[in-house]
């Protein structure tokens, strides 16, 4: 196999963020599969290869690179062109184009949804992100009735529903790295998470929404949006509730309900199965073996299925508007 090159701007300081610890966490897997590595492009790291530095080699046939940074993927992918390139997909809605030459993994059906409508001659994958075994339910003591991270959170979740909770039960407000998420999870009861605000700001999707997954497995009651990646899992009524449901007052109401209720629900294991270690690591050694013989058939063929383009479309819509007329108007 090749090996594998994940391109990130940097691996701390400013590019320290959710989306770098997933590249990362995949990083990690393939190393399990493969020889891989990381690589900065924008911040110079006395122990990282660089980019710059790697692209003065001479032959670089027997390597992937991995690029999955949103806002400079385009840049990055048109810089790349004469070598092997995969775009690791999180969120969607960039409103860039790739080649078909450049195939696509998403971490969420939902993306893989949005690239196989945006780029219908590439090859598309799908690999989950991987929810560590750390996360579980304990069966502990629940001290904590809500729980919410303020990041990402929507202004009604944080200036309107939470300052009325805080009248009503025990909630806890995380405005820091936490170093033992886990266990915090397993102190709570509940878990809101109500991401669409943050995201359509942002004018791109929730690639996966890790942290409802994870309060899920360790056992919490989870309000959550179901924007993006998030749909792939969540089903309101029956694994989650939706936050946000038509007024503050019945949010509360349903709230306060499931923190009185007796029954606490656990999801089974196999729930989880899908986005655990034994099953991603799977999925990921057949991914990277079709990769494999693509770029092989890469370096002999040159593409030849036309392109969805705006002009082929334009063409097509207008070959298809003169079909219909001239049927309707030979009927006639």
């Amino acid at each position: 196999m090749r090996k594998l090159y994940f391109l990130v701007p940097g691996t701390h300081g400013t590019f320290a963020c959710g989306g770098l610890w997933a590249e990362l966490k995949t990083l990690n897997l393939a190393q399990q599969i493969c020889s891989a590595d990381v690589v900065t492009y924008r911040q110079r790291e006395p122990d990282k290869l660089f980019l710059d530095d790697l692209l003065k080699q001479q032959n670089l046939d027997d390597v992937i690179f991995v690029i999955s940074w949103g806002f400079e993927v385009a840049k990055l992918a048109a810089r790349l062109e004469k070598y092997h390139v995969v775009y690791h997909a999180h969120s969607a809605g960039y409103k860039f184009r790739l080649p078909a030459s450049v195939p696509i993994i998403t971490v969420s059906r939902n993306t893989m949804g949005y690239w196989g409508q945006q780029a219908p001659n590439s090859l598309i994958y799908y690999l989950p992100n991987q929810i560590s075994n750390e996360f579980q339910n304990l069966h502990l003591k629940r001290d904590i009735d809500v729980l919410v991270q303020a990041r990402k959170s929507s202004e009604y979740l944080m200036q309107i529903l939470i300052p009325e909770l805080h009248k009503k039960c025990n909630v806890f407000v995380v405005n820091s790295y936490v170093e033992d998420l886990p266990g915090l999870f397993n102190r709570a009861k509940i878990y809101l998470y109500d991401s669409a605000e943050y995201w359509a700001q942002a004018g791109v999707s929730e690639g996966f929404g890790l942290q409802p997954m994870e309060a899920l497995a360790c056992g919490c009651q989870v309000f959550s949006s179901v924007n993006g990646g998030l749909s792939d899992y969540l089903d309101p009524g029956f694994n989650c509730h939706k936050i946000a449901g038509y007024s503050k007052e019945f949010d509360i109401q349903r709230i306060l309900k499931v923190l009185t209720s007796p029954i606490n629900v656990t999801l089974p294991e196999q729930f989880f199965a899908e986005y655990r270690y034994e099953n991603i690591i799977k999925r990921f050694q057949v991914i990277l073996s079709e990769l494999n013989e693509f770029f092989d058939c890469k370096i002999q063929q040159p593409q030849n299925i036309p392109d969805l383009t705006k002009l082929r479309l334009a063409k097509l819509l207008t070959q298809s508007t003169y079909t219909k007329v001239r049927k309707k108007y030979f009927r006639g």
